[in-house]
């Protein structure tokens, strides 16, 4: 296995991990789903240069844009749980609140 398919492995995996048992704040959790994001991006975009098909190099733009997309979601996720609970916290949201 080349090294950069093993660390981009190992990258996702930790970050999956870290979003697992790491919940304790919104932004820890959209940081470890960031990670996640850009470990795919790097794989996405190396895999059709290691089987030289340029057919699948749209994949890693599109994967990007869902990823951007994610991000403003989350970011607006985490402002609007600060405004009206005045913390990150998860233990402190509630749906049945909401």
């Amino acid at each position: 296995m080349p090294l950069l398919r093993l660390s981009l492995y190992s990258a996702f995996t930790l970050s999956s991990l870290g979003l697992a048992f790491h919940r304790a704040h919104l932004v820890s959790a959209l940081l470890c789903l960031e990670s996640m994001m850009l470990s795919m991006y790097i794989a996405l975009s190396t895999w059709p240069i290691e089987n030289q098909t340029p057919s699948l190099a749209l994949a890693p733009i599109l994967m990007l844009t869902f990823s951007a997309c994610e991000a403003g979601t989350g970011l607006a996720m985490l402002v609007a749980s600060t405004r009206t609970h005045g913390s990150d916290n998860l233990q402190n949201l509630n749906l049945l609140q909401c």
